[in-house]
């Protein structure tokens, strides 16, 4: 998905000011981590996650002092938790890039890891709010969370739609509901704000990783950087196969054919892919995400219509609207 220009309407200079602080990371003496770091922060990227941080920060207060060390310290931590799910999944690529564990192998990419979740903490404790620092560190743990849970349920089919949102939450909507509700916080904005952005993020937090798993089956795999179904070749079952299995609960359906098999599995996929596609899952899940988004542009009711508050909206439309 490639950013519009203006996309973060009024924080986009500032964004500029979030790069600067990731750059200054990648330039240290030591010259292995620095390598590596220079091509997990280098690589550029929708940065959604820290413009949610500024935009939920023009409401009240706009400190920039404030609030580029938190939206660079959400990005950091978002930075560390893929490295570390690309060495659990030993994956080879991610978005057409080599990954880090594939240039540099598996240890150091776990040290790798621990250094950007250490550097990422130490940005947030740069805001003095105690209460900023407390919502990071609970946001690490929900995200570890749900991570974790994604590793040990793979290929259990007994699973269902709950357990997925509830593993998403963690995993992906907690980090964008903490830079909406962070970036509030170190503003000051008034309480009632302070829960509206949090529900905003939140919900459009939910939105993307759904679209993000209808696009495991729909998407192209030169704009996604990865072949289609790789959810499902790990063993990971996201809304449109949770959908698919209720509708066949039998053993004749592919999915369960598919992680129940040993051998034939590349055939067995493409099977499981073109049963999801022809089924109305794709439909059913990309109405939740709508759900979602429209739960996420409620929240945005008790605040002033703003610039940044259009700019929210948008990016509602834009989540739901992306292909890649």
């Amino acid at each position: 998905m490639t950013v519009a220009p203006s996309l973060y309407g009024p924080v986009q200079e500032d964004m500029a000011l979030v790069e600067a602080v990731l750059d200054r990371i990648r330039r240290i003496e030591y010259e292995p981590l620095a390598r590596m770091l220079d091509h997990v922060l280098g690589a550029g990227g929708k940065r959604v996650r820290p413009a949610l941080a500024l935009l939920a920060g023009t409401f009240h207060d706009y400190n920039l002092d404030l609030l580029i060390p938190l939206a660079a310290s959400i990005e950091v931590l978002h930075t560390a938790t893929l490295v570390h799910d690309d060495v659990i999944d030993g994956a080879a690529t991610r978005r057409g890039r080599a990954t880090a564990n594939a240039l540099f192998n598996n240890a150091p990419s776990v040290f790798l890891g621990d250094y950007l979740f250490a550097h990422a903490a130490e940005l947030i404790a740069r805001t003095g709010n105690i209460r900023v620092i407390r919502l990071f560190s609970r946001t690490l743990m929900r995200m570890a969370t749900g991570e974790l849970d994604q590793d040990v349920s793979a290929f259990d089919t007994t699973k269902r739609v709950g357990d997925y949102l509830q593993r998403i939450g963690g995993k992906t909507a907690s980090l964008l509901g903490t830079a909406t509700e962070g970036g509030a916080i170190v503003s000051g904005a008034p309480e009632p704000w302070v829960e509206a952005l949090r529900d905003y993020g939140f919900n459009l937090g939910m939105a993307f990783q759904i679209v993000d798993d209808i696009l495991d089956f729909t998407g192209d795999e030169a704009a996604m950087g990865k072949p289609v179904g790789s959810d499902l070749k790990e063993g990971t079952l996201t809304l449109p196969s949770l959908y698919l299995l209720e509708d066949d609960p039998s053993p004749r359906n592919p999915i369960r054919r598919l992680f129940a098999a040993r051998r034939n599995r590349e055939r067995l996929l493409a099977e499981a892919v073109a049963a999801v596609r022809a089924s109305t899952a794709l439909e059913r899940a990309m109405a939740m995400a709508r759900e979602f988004g429209d739960r996420a542009l409620a929240a945005l009711e008790p605040l002033p219509r703003t610039e940044a508050r259009h700019t929210l909206e948008r990016l509602v439309a834009y989540v739901l609207e992306r292909s890649s």
